[in-house]
């Protein structure tokens, strides 16, 4: 049994899946097939399932604020059903599972004694015998509401985790701006002093009447600025090589939180506008290509540079039987022949994918 989780990606994969868990509902129907001919009791017991589940999907999507009501009506729903089947043992988990991941250790485990208490009561006042609804509702209830306290530990360290990968990213971003914002005064800083005071002699000696010296002034200004143009370009084509490496940093970390681990071997030389672009997108769709529909758990990605060509290898630890060509394969072909490259598939032993793209100028 699991519960909410922080993001909504995972919050919506959870959601999706809540009811998956109900199949431990099944010891609440174990009684119920005993009872022959206790049409009533059965048909009241089968009954208050409805408000149980009606809280547990409540529960399940509600914050630590708004667990309270979800809970108690579950609670409520279990102590009832307790007097017509003792099932109900597997109702009272489910509420100690949300208690245990909704609140402090402390609030868990009073609840624990009080739910406890409450066994032996209900126990007495049936008259089960050897007290083994108190003991075995104890057990399991003990049992889940550990698996409780559990998952809300690890959905805390969960959040810092993500805490601290979000402050190393902005941490990261204002890095960058800086340098950005360092380099492009390095670049363009002493350039723009020599062009305003040349063009400030400039003016001077066209108003003395010295056209020639002006002129000279001008073409000096003309060749600078050529120069920090140059520079200028030389600059941002590294900071597009280094997006690049960012981008396949982010497209790895993506494969790792979805657990499957990664290597990366090789690094991108510097490439076109077109070429980065395209590589980006392919790279993209091949890795969600893993994560969609791959069993894999580990990927490598190689990357080999000659003088004329670029290799990627995308390797799987897996064997794949057939491909599909959808829409993700079909648009990585579709990229890889506008940049005239090629794209071999390997099934066995590894499913493997190579792409070949051409390093000539008439692809920069």
């Amino acid at each position: 049994m699991t519960s909410c989780l922080s993001s909504d990606n995972e919050k919506s994969y959870e959601q999706r899946t809540a009811w998956v868990y109900l199949i431990n509902l099944g010891f609440y129907f174990i009684p119920l097939y005993f009872m022959a001919g206790q049409w009533l009791k059965i048909s009241i017991a089968i009954g208050l399932l409805v408000p149980f589940i009606i809280g547990y999907f409540w529960a399940y999507n509600s914050s630590k604020e708004q667990a309270l009501k979800p809970i108690g009506l579950m609670f409520l729903s279990a102590i009832a059903s307790s007097f017509v089947t003792s099932g109900a043992i597997s109702l009272f988990s489910f509420c100690c599972f949300f208690i245990g991941f909704f609140y402090s250790l402390r609030t868990a485990i009073l609840s624990f004694i009080g739910l406890s208490i409450l066994l032996l009561v209900i126990d007495i006042s049936m008259g089960y015998s050897g007290y083994f609804f108190t003991f075995y509702g104890m057990g399991i209830c003990l049992g889940v509401g550990v698996f409780g306290v559990i998952e809300q530990n690890r959905q805390r360290i969960k959040r810092q985790q993500q805490q601290s990968k979000d402050e190393v990213a902005n941490l990261a971003t204002a890095l960058e701006r800086e340098r950005i914002g360092r380099d492009l005064h390095d670049v363009m800083g002493h350039h723009l002093a020599a062009i305003a005071l040349k063009a400030e002699l400039a003016d001077k000696l066209i108003a003395s009447g010295k056209i020639d010296q002006a002129q000279q002034q001008i073409h000096q200004v003309s060749v600078i600025t050529r120069d920090c143009l140059s520079q200028i370009r030389h600059t941002v084509s590294g900071y597009k090589h280094q997006g690049l490496t960012q981008m396949l940093n982010t497209l790895a970390n993506t494969l790792r939180d979805n657990a499957i681990a990664v290597s990366i071997e090789g690094t991108f030389p510097k490439l076109s506008e077109l070429m980065e672009s395209q590589i980006s997108l392919l790279l993209t769709e091949l890795i969600n290509n893993t994560i969609k529909h791959s069993q894999a758990t580990h990927c490598t990605l190689c990357i080999e540079t000659s003088q004329d060509w670029l290799k990627l290898n995308f390797i799987e630890n897996v064997p794949v039987k057939t491909i599909t060509k959808g829409n993700g394969l079909t648009g990585i072909q579709e990229r890889i022949t506008l940049l005239h490259g090629t794209i071999d598939y390997q099934l066995i032993p590894h499913y493997k994918v190579s792409i070949k793209l051409p390093l000539s100028e008439s692809v920069r």
